[in-house]
């Protein structure tokens, strides 16, 4: 009897898995797989390396190389780095205060993610032009006008933006899960609010902190369309990946391009993933 009800919810268990996997065979599998397929092979569909040697071959593409992986990974730090500033004390104060402020906060950081992404970003543009809301303004005042658009803090603005809210729902979610009594031990053995910030609630946000990283980090580095709009030129990964893909239409070096950036991005989720459980074990270790 006890055999039967295990195996009705192991194929009842089977059958809700089914759509995602599906799902992630057709959108996640498949595309990964093309991409391996193109950066490993040629045109002819022999195995070769030659795309990546390719990338190497000179000092002017390695330079190049270089530059564009260094500022695709300095904006996206950059961009985390603003994200998670903003994001953490916002996600505090949401935690901590009554459901019905929640839930307001909890629509405007979501309202903006109903948009279109590229109508958000290329809004953008009208407000940092040189005609545009803010140096309208500054020229009212009878101030210079500032050059805002077509630059990096442009495009750093622009990451924030739009991944700003999948930094701070991941925190908030965590904070709002926390178990309340930890802090109230901690305030009933004397300790301050800083104290209760730094020793509580910052080692028990870190897997939502980690989480807010991984979502804003991974975007950052290889975005084209952001850097394309408000930096002017498209100077980042993303770009040269979309550039070999829909402009040379040289597949196999926009694979290895791509390849290149996984590994990178799965290098920096292994170190945050590590850097994780060493917080954790060392908040357990601490109580």
């Amino acid at each position: 009897m006890a055999q039967k009800i295990f195996h009705k919810k192991s194929t009842g268990a089977a059958l809700l898995n089914a759509p995602y996997l599906l799902w992630s065979l057709l959108f996640i599998a498949a595309p990964l797989a093309m991409v391996a397929v193109f950066a490993f092979t040629d045109a002819s569909g022999h195995f070769t390396l030659s795309a990546f040697g390719g990338l190497f071959e000179t000092e002017e593409s390695r330079r190049m190389l270089s530059r564009v992986f260094g500022d695709s990974l300095l904006y996206a730090l950059y961009a985390t780095a603003i994200c998670l500033v903003l994001a953490f004390p916002l996600a505090h104060f949401m935690a901590n205060t009554k459901a019905s402020t929640q839930r307001t906060l909890m629509m405007l950081i979501m309202v903006p993610m109903w948009m279109n992404f590229l109508i958000c970003t290329y809004s953008w543009r009208t407000i940092l032009e040189t005609h545009g809301i803010i140096n309208t303004f500054l020229g009212a005042l009878h101030l210079p006008s500032l050059k805002l658009l077509n630059t990096p803090g442009a495009v750093i603005l622009g990451m924030v933006y739009n991944y700003l809210p999948f930094m701070i729902l991941p925190i908030y979610t965590v904070m709002a899960r926390m178990d309340v009594s930890l802090v109230e031990a901690a305030q009933d053995l004397g300790a301050n609010r800083l104290s209760v910030l730094r020793r509580i609630t910052v080692p028990l946000s870190v897997p939502g902190v980690v989480s807010g990283v991984t979502m804003v980090f991974v975007p950052s580095v290889s975005t084209f369309y952001i850097s394309q709009k408000l930096g002017g030129r498209g100077s980042l990964i993303g770009d040269l990946i979309e550039l070999q893909f829909l402009g040379a239409a040289n597949y196999q070096v926009g694979a290895a391009l791509s390849m290149i950036l996984m590994v990178i991005v799965l290098i920096c989720m292994m170190v945050m993933r590590r850097f994780s459980d060493r917080e954790e074990g060392a908040f357990i270790a601490e109580c």
